[in-house]
């Protein structure tokens, strides 16, 4: 018996299911035509009212005693051939379901459906949440990591683009004529809102896009997830980011709560109901969440250690100094 799959309304896979029982909920409305359907065999997941046609039970074959078919004959006096029966191609290997066959048409069969048929390719879509499996935390480290990564990316971004438009700036004010101080003035309230929208840009828009996960998230292994294990919105993402300054003004205590919390939950998290976990989590394929660090993780981790050891020497070098 041939198992179906498809994917509900909520965006929850459903199955396995055989082909008449799909059917009729197709039939009945239950299901919608342009959800996505799978069996085994097929290379990836195509709209239910694309393969409707292989859901229904075949039809009876006709007696033995019937008549032969007769070729047919036009206006023109032309005998037609009768069609003979498409030859039955055998069925692809079985392909390994995985989020990112999720939402992929096949585009070779809808090159050979027609001549005139249109180029088509693969689309990648959003990858659905799969629960029952083990979910992973991000622990304390990781995202002090993360955030290590992230800082120096954000800096390095704020200060090419602040240096440029504050020369811009600088430089029609000086053409101008206008004073000094209200250039210097107006450079510096431009270069702090500018560093405001790019830091708030760069944390929202990246934990709302597909891999929901700042780079130095990706490269440590860890996303930012609804407590369900949806992907966020960017609406949400901007507003988790100025829950980041709450945390903050508390002497950083709502960072420490990461450390602590059941769910390794920092208070912007709580605020936003989010989750920080292992890239692998509320997929198909939790068993490749990692429990460990990570070489990464330790090697960032070291990195900052030892530079921010230097700094309190050196600050308190300065300092001794400028005492004596």
């Amino acid at each position: 018996m041939t198992h179906w799959y498809y994917i509900d309304a909520h965006r929850h896979r459903q199955g396995p299911l055989d082909g008449e029982a799909l059917h009729t909920l197709l039939q009945t409305g239950q299901v919608d035509g342009a959800a996505l359907a799978w069996r085994e065999g097929m290379a990836g997941w195509t709209p239910l009212r694309d393969v409707a046609s292989q859901l229904a039970p075949a039809p009876a074959s006709p007696p033995s005693d019937a008549e032969p078919a007769v070729a047919s004959v036009d206006e023109t006096g032309w005998a037609l051939e009768p069609m003979a029966a498409a030859d039955t191609q055998p069925a692809p290997a079985e392909a390994d379901w995985t989020p990112a066959t999720y939402g992929a048409s096949d585009a070779a069969d809808a090159a050979t459906t027609s001549p005139y048929a249109p180029p088509t390719a693969p689309v990648q879509a959003r990858a659905p949440v799969v629960h029952g499996g083990e979910v992973v935390m991000a622990g304390f480290w990781k995202r002090v990591a993360a955030y290590c990564l992230d800082s120096v990316i954000v800096t390095v971004a704020t200060m090419i683009v602040g240096g440029l438009i504050g020369g811009v700036i600088g430089g029609l004010m000086a053409v101008s004529g206008m004073g000094n101080e209200l250039s210097l003035v107006l450079i510096q309230l431009v270069a702090n809102l500018l560093s405001l929208a790019i830091t708030v840009g760069y944390y929202a828009w990246f934990h709302a896009s597909h891999s929901m996960a700042t780079p130095g998230k990706m490269a440590v292994g860890i996303k930012v997830v609804r407590t369900d294990g949806a992907r966020i919105s960017l609406a949400r993402g901007i507003g988790r980011y100025f829950a980041t300054i709450l945390s903050g003004l508390i002497l950083g205590i709502g960072f420490l709560m990461a450390a602590f919390t059941a769910r390794k939950q920092a208070l912007h998290d709580m605020v936003c109901d989010t989750l920080v976990v292992d890239r692998w989590a509320f997929t198909d394929r939790p068993e490749l969440q990692r429990h460990e660090l990570g070489t990464v993780t330790i090697v960032v981790l070291a990195i900052f250690g030892v530079l921010f050891s230097l700094a309190i020497v050196l600050g308190i070098a300065v300092g001794i100094a400028a005492l004596s």
